[in-house]
């Protein structure tokens, strides 16, 4: 029998459960994670009674409360959910497996080169995984991703994991509802940033309604249409689902093994202002001093809160330059903390990617650098690019002896010579 190696680890709800904790029997009732602060208006993972009224993760917040009055919202604690993965995923690669992260709550590995070390079958290794993993995960296996997660749907948490040989990859798939495809069509890595990554976020998500009111509902009938009718109308959204419901897919991208740098501060009752700055700069050189940093500079760092009210905060900052610069960090860092949303019970500082080691040196004098006024000049188009013409200003002195401040110095666009010669 051909096994195709692809295995999925999933625990549904997980992120749900996270923000629940010890309120697991609100599952009861209609229940969705509440949109996160700043991010789209969507709701999250929904109880199993709210699925039944036609809501779903993805939703627009609107149109879940329409289909769902009584539906109660749960702020959303990202913070918790990802730890709580995050060991979940350790304990995943601590069987040998090589993890592609995926949502919250679900993993998948490439199980084919694990059957000689766990009983010398998928099905041994997939049991290993499930030890690993903890009761409550389902585990399936099939020749794609799409595949993989629609047999562990079907799986139960104490019973055998389902396995889709490669052969019956399409007639497995077939009969399966499109929706099944709904928040899998977006590629964080292919997708442009800023607003159109989110536009195309927006788009992937409500692909399976447009199909279904078309009339096509399975990947079957998904996977019989022309390739040019659904390139002309749904874009590379379009194509993308038309692959998976054929049985196609990309290899597995899985993650390197890193260490975890973070930094937790406990803070004390509405702390705000400059009491929150210095919160940040001590969890800038916390982390700056970690001895897993390894002289590595930073690139990528997640600023997190855990909010007095419930629920939790995050954002993404990102330097053109990997640093360890701790002046250069508070400056990308401090605006973010005008995005917190309410009171913060804790503040943490995450460093998603690192750099090539620090070795930049600055010398005792001043910079001979004939390229610095070339590299200003851009740093100033892109400001202008960004903000309008008048994001970088100079002071121009005026009246120096006026005794109305106005006079004495007025703003003028900033020009540098390279700046006029390009």
């Amino acid at each position: 029998m051909n096994i195709t190696a692809t295995a999925c680890a999933l625990i549904p709800r997980f992120a749900l459960l996270a923000a629940l904790e010890e309120r697991r029997a609100l599952l009861t009732t209609p229940l969705a994670l509440a949109p996160e602060p700043g991010g789209p208006q969507v709701v999250g993972e929904t109880s199993g009674p709210a699925e039944a009224f036609g809501v779903h993760a993805g939703m627009r917040l609107g149109e879940a409360l329409a289909r769902c009055p009584e539906l109660a919202l749960v702020p959303p604690d990202p913070e918790s959910a990802e730890a709580a993965w995050e060991e979940v995923l350790r304990r995943l690669e601590g069987i040998g497996a090589a993890v592609e992260p995926g949502r919250t709550g679900e993993a998948f590995f490439e199980a084919g080169g694990l059957q000689g070390l766990w009983g010398g079958s998928l099905e041994g290794v997939l049991r290993e995984a499930r030890k690993a993993v903890g009761p409550p995960a389902r585990l399936g296996a099939g020749q794609t991703r799409l595949c993989a997660y629609a047999a562990a749907l079907q799986a139960r948490p104490r019973k055998a994991p389902v396995i889709v040989p490669g052969t019956m990859t399409r007639a497995f798939l077939a009969p399966l509802p499109v929706g099944l495809l709904r928040d899998r069509l977006f590629s964080d890595r292919a997708a442009p940033g800023g607003g159109a990554e989110e536009a195309a976020r927006i788009c992937s998500a409500d692909l399976p309604e447009k199909l279904e009111r078309l009339g096509v509902h399975t990947l079957g009938q998904l996977a019989a249409l022309p390739e040019a009718a659904i390139a002309d109308r749904f874009g590379e959204a379009g194509l993308r689902a038309l692959r998976m419901a054929g049985g196609a897919d990309e290899p597995l991208r899985p993650r390197r093994a890193h260490e975890d740098l973070v930094e937790r501060l406990e803070l004390p009752e509405a702390v705000s202002g400059p009491q929150l700055e210095r919160a940040l700069t001590l969890l800038i050189d916390r982390l700056l001093t970690r001895l897993e940093r390894r002289g590595r500079s930073l690139r990528r760092l997640r600023l997190g809160a855990r909010l007095a009210g419930g629920g939790s905060w995050r954002s993404v900052a990102a330097l053109r330059r990997a640093s360890v610069d701790p002046v250069r960090l508070r400056l990308i860092l401090l605006p973010k903390l005008e995005e917190l949303p309410g009171p913060a019970a804790s503040l943490s500082l995450r460093a998603l990617e690192t750099g090539p080691p620090a070795s930049d040196q600055t010398t005792l004098e001043g910079s001979t650098d004939p390229n610095r006024w070339r590299r200003l000049a851009e740093a100033v188009r892109q400001a202008r690019a960004i903000a309008g013409k008048n994001a970088v200003l100079r002071v121009l002195e005026a009246d120096s002896g006026s005794r109305v401040p106005e006079r004495r110095s007025l703003l003028t666009p900033f020009t540098s010579s390279a700046d006029d010669s390009s």
